[in-house]
């Protein structure tokens, strides 16, 4: 909106002409959605204190987990809604990534304020039903894929890359459905089930989002690009905007959501994270390397997946607990040893991934 703006007022003087500069704008961008993070998030802990919106503990959960009981939850609405005017304010609204990423974000986004308000507000403990769940977010999965399957213009858009290996590179085609599918609907689970611990998963989904927004830069750039020797996707630089926009939303999140938190994010926040980490990772075909760089949403899901697979054909549980931060937790480890470890064991993937860049 503000690029629109700069572009006319240019005409009458120059110095507009810096806010061309994409990197000037997701500066701006971070600190933005930072800035309406901290301002609006106190009166939206109020607003949900006094709607008595809080957290409901599970019965079979850890017992250090009931103090955390009435504790505002829902506040993923807060990161949704910095990260979306920060967005329109600073990024190309003439790209269609931009519209893509952000269009997703919100629905999956709905999907999970339908599932918070079920459960908080009608105080119906199932919340949305699996299935309907399941089926709404397959739905926008689905419809994201095929619209950036039929308004392809390139071939890089559609082909797979494998880190560290320069010459292999898989034409999708019409299977390129099925993996933005996947990685969307995937990376959306695997982040709401990270989300159970104060911080555990915002701050995680804060530096697999920066390192995205650098691969975002380079592959929207045709030189870095070529010297890279990644795809090279024209306007994908725009989604640097966004990623930076994710950053400042979830700091300013974290603000409230460090131990002990303050605030919960919900699946309204956990699902619209996760789905635009997949997204734009998609987009600038770096579906591999989102799975080395969020290692840690991805041991999260398999320790559910083994732990159910184990219960349901031998009876017996691998796990104490899962997800497996839960694990640590009736072992004896401290909340915040495990959240940092947990942080500290990104920041080396989060490297790894960025390694790709240059180790090919």
């Amino acid at each position: 909106m503000l690029l629109i703006l700069s572009d006319y007022l240019s005409q009458y003087y120059t110095g507009f002409n810096v806010f061309q500069y994409l990197t000037l704008r997701a500066i701006l961008g971070v600190m933005t959605a930072l800035g309406i993070a901290l301002i609006v998030g106190p009166t939206m802990i109020r607003h949900l204190s006094f709607r008595q919106i809080g957290q409901v503990v599970r019965n079979d959960g850890p017992e250090s987990h009931i103090s955390k009981t009435g504790t505002p939850t829902m506040g993923g609405s807060l990161i949704l809604v910095a990260i979306a005017v920060s967005t329109l304010l600073w990024a190309d609204l003439t790209n269609r990534y931009v519209w893509v990423v952000l269009l997703v974000t919100l629905l999956f986004g709905t999907i999970g304020f339908v599932d918070d308000y079920i459960k908080l507000v009608r105080q119906d403990p199932k919340g949305l039903l699996s299935r309907y769940k399941y089926f709404w977010q397959s739905v926008v999965g689905l419809g994201a894929a095929i619209f950036l399957y039929m308004t392809v213009q390139t071939p890089a858009e559609t082909q797979l890359i494998v880190p560290f290996f320069k010459e292999i590179i898989i034409p999708l085609g019409a299977w390129y459905l099925l993996v933005v599918y996947l990685v969307i609907v995937g990376s959306s689970n695997a982040v709401n089930l990270t989300d159970g611990l104060d911080g555990l998963a915002i701050m995680p989904t804060v530096m697999v989002a920066a390192a995205l927004g650098l691969f975002s830069y380079v592959a929207g750039h045709f030189e870095f690009a070529h010297y890279l020797q990644i795809p090279h996707i024209p306007g994908a630089g725009e989604l640097t905007v966004f990623c930076a926009a994710m950053v400042g939303a979830g700091l300013g999140f974290l603000w409230f959501n460090t131990y002990p938190a303050q605030v919960f994010m919900g699946d309204v926040g956990a699902l619209a994270l996760g789905a635009a980490l997949g997204t734009v990772a998609v987009l600038v075909r770096q579906e591999l390397v989102l799975l080395i760089m969020g290692g840690v949403f991805v041991i999260e899901t398999l320790s559910v997946m083994i732990q159910v697979a184990s219960y349901k054909l031998r009876g017996k549980r691998v796990f104490l607990m899962a997800p497996i931060h839960h694990h640590y937790e009736l072992k004896g480890w401290p909340e915040p040893r495990i959240i940092v470890r947990f942080w500290i064991i990104t920041v080396f993937l989060v490297l790894v991934g960025l390694a790709t860049l240059k180790i090919r």
